[in-house]
Formats: C-alpha cells, sequence, structure tokens
C-alpha cells in the first residue's frame, strides 16, 4: 500500500508542478496544491 501512495504522490507532484514533499495525503488539490480545472 506505501508504494501505491508514494507512485501516486509523485504523479500528482509531477503533474501539478509542486514538491513532493508539499504533497499530504491530507492536501486538497485546490485549496493546498493550487490545481484548476
Amino acid at each position: 500500500m506505501e508504494d501505491i501512495e508514494k507512485r501516486v504522490i509523485g504523479i500528482v507532484s509531477e503533474q501539478l508542478g509542486v514538491k513532493i514533499e508539499d504533497v499530504k495525503k491530507e492536501s486538497k488539490f485546490v485549496d493546498d496544491l493550487g490545481a484548476d480545472s
């Protein structure tokens, strides 16, 4: 399970252009990571 979590965090980080350490399980895409539609 941990491996999947790390992969998802890596993908989110890459796609949104944010640092891996800024992506947490509690992060909200729009509010915390700056994602938009």
